[in-house]
């Protein structure tokens, strides 16, 4: 019960991240190698408010102001070269992104390791059997609440009928009067801001340095490829069940080889939908 516990709650962050990576690579079509890059600045931005004296609950919303302007201003800057650029292309640009971004969080904030600490006790369950940090409760909240309101932006708002319109065909809607290249930079902006609130969380719950970020871009890829590039309600699931695939197999094998096996979880995942691809090739001959 713990160890599912655990993962259900951890696993909302995950989901929340893996949700801006599947907004960015549904209407751009770019895989964003970089992604786990901007979870981590967003989580170094939260520690460095805690040394000026600020709770770092409040590293929230912040992080993410300052994630969507930086995300937008990376578009800007970069990104945009890439839109209509073929895949492989896309791939290597944010690959050097994600190492240009290291190594800035590694001469700004240092190598060491970071921890948000936010000082809000724990819940005993079941008689004390099972303890549940308050931090992983409030992370699981406000990851659901970030999803629900980007999902509200992208369903209910004008911005998000353009972004959908895009994402489902860019030249109709350039032939419709949207202005797609804005669309891009939203989008790539609303992706970096919901990556600077996972960020925080992560933080609080966890440790960040600036060389973590890319098993952050793995769980983020894994949970798009399995859930696919639509609703939000299976990326969510798919979020929670790899947090509670990690956490047994930290209880069974040992911590240190969680990360591993979020590597090998993506080398089955790919072997596996190139199988059913391959399948679904030979029926249609």
């Amino acid at each position: 019960m713990q160890l599912l516990l655990d993962g259900l709650l951890v696993g909302a962050i995950f989901a929340l991240a893996a949700y801006g990576m599947a907004l960015v690579w549904g209407v751009m079509n770019i895989i964003n190698v970089a992604q786990g890059e901007l979870v981590i600045l967003g989580g170094f931005l939260t520690w460095w408010l805690t040394t000026l004296g600020i709770h770092p609950l409040f590293g929230i919303p912040l992080a993410g102001a300052v994630l969507f302007a930086f995300g937008w201003l990376l578009y800007r800057t970069v990104v945009h070269r890439l839109v209509d650029r073929d895949l492989f292309v896309s791939l290597l640009a944010t690959f050097g992104l994600s190492i240009l971004l290291q190594q800035l969080m590694n001469q700004v904030f240092g190598a060491d390791i970071r921890n948000a600490n936010a000082g809000l006790g724990s819940t005993y369950l079941l008689g004390d059997g099972v303890v549940l940090a308050n931090i992983k409760l409030v992370a699981f909240a406000v990851a659901l609440a970030a999803a629900a309101g980007l999902l509200l932006v992208l369903r209910r708002s004008r911005a998000g009928r353009a972004i959908r319109a895009t994402s489902q065909n860019a030249r109709a809607a350039r032939l419709m009067g949207v202005r797609t290249d804005r669309v891009y930079a939203l989008a790539f902006a609303l992706n970096a801001a919901v990556c600077g609130i996972a960020g925080a969380l992560v933080a609080m719950v966890w440790v960040v340095h600036p060389f973590i970020g890319i098993t952050y871009t793995v769980r983020s890829f894994v949970i798009v490829v399995v859930a696919g590039l639509g609703n939000i309600a299976p990326v969510v699931i798919s979020g929670a069940a790899l947090g509670d695939a990690e956490n047994i197999t930290g209880f069974l094998l040992g911590a240190e080889f969680q990360t591993a096996f979020v590597f090998l979880l993506l080398v089955v995942i790919l072997l596996l939908r190139s199988y059913l691809l391959s399948r679904r090739r030979q029926v249609l001959r």
